[in-house]
């Protein structure tokens, strides 16, 4: 029982650790997408260890599962592992389980409040946008709708659109319009959706969990930043920078009261002074190390097994 134990002390220590050391990395602003990979590593490192614990520990609690696990390995394996049956063993595999099950049950429901939340605006588009004769539905498109507010936003969904008030296009003047359709594009291509729904999903199962909590709300912050880059990249940073500021000025984000679009006035320095970007050979060491550590569960499962057959 040496190695399931191990991989939960090595999970929780990662849980509470790897957001404190993310959160002074001084790189994150500069490379967005890197950190995004790097917190996706981080989170798939702990479930790994959670899952690995698991069949460990069910393997030792019951034979049969023992039997189906190591079926093809020599017994020499086996006995590297040391799997003595006992209560820790069973109590261990059935919490794991119920956490795994307690996850997927999360997943689901954020999707389904996702699909709610699409099926309710696609409906209140098409009152207000309603088809034209001859208009089929379907197919990527953006929809002008009338309104006092500056405002623009990308639905996702077999059918994505692009939706996009009058007020946003009396407001936005040359380029900006099309920073503002790239930032939009940007999120829809890298599927950033799915991150935000699987964080908001780990965040909202279990909270007390530090990892989860912060990795949602860094979710919500570094896709905007990824999105700002790739607009920026192709229309430049003030243009990207005023598109924001046109279309949040009357929300009164630059006040000095705190309101929930307060990340806005940093996106907007951020792109006026824009940090250097980390050279191409650091990006790649990031995004190396952030791949290496998914590997680290599985050399502690997989260690003893593989010494064993050594």
């Amino acid at each position: 029982m040496m190695v399931p134990a191990a991989l939960l002390l090595l999970g929780a220590l990662a849980a509470v650790l790897a957001p404190r050391l993310l959160a002074r990395a001084t790189w994150q602003d500069r490379e967005p997408v890197v950190a995004l990979w790097a917190w996706q590593c981080v989170v798939v490192a702990v479930l790994l260890c959670c899952l690995l614990s698991m069949a460990l520990s069910a393997s030792a609690a019951w034979q049969a599962v023992r039997g189906r696990l190591f079926a093809p390995a020599p017994h020499s394996v086996v006995e590297a592992y040391a799997l003595a049956g006992g209560p820790w063993a069973a109590t261990t595999a059935v919490t794991l389980a119920i956490g795994g099950a307690w996850s997927a049950a999360m997943l689901a429901r954020e999707i389904g409040r996702a699909a709610a939340r699409r099926r309710r605006r696609r409906a209140e588009l098409l009152v207000r946008a309603p088809l034209l004769p001859g208009e089929e539905p379907g197919g990527e498109r953006l929809v002008v709708l009338e309104g006092e507010r500056p405002d623009a936003w990308w639905l996702p969904g077999a059918a994505p659109q692009l939706v996009i008030t009058t007020a946003a296009l009396r407001r936005l003047k040359g380029q900006q319009l099309d920073a503002v359709l790239a930032h939009e594009q940007g999120h829809a291509r890298a599927r950033h959706n799915w991150l935000l729904h699987s964080s908001a999903a780990l965040a909202g199962g279990f909270p007390q969990v530090p990892v989860f909590a912060a990795f949602r709300d860094e979710m919500h912050r570094l896709v905007e930043l990824a999105a700002d880059d790739m607009a920026s990249r192709r229309f430049g940073r003030l243009t990207t920078a005023l598109a924001l500021v046109e279309l949040n000025e009357d929300r009164r984000v630059f006040g000095p009261c705190p309101t929930p679009q307060a990340h806005v006035p940093q996106r907007v320095h951020r792109l006026l002074t824009p940090p250097d970007r980390l050279p191409p050979t650091h990006r790649l060491r990031l995004t190396a190390a952030a791949a290496l550590v998914p590997v680290i569960p599985l050399l502690v499962a997989f260690g003893p097994g593989l010494r064993a057959l050594g």
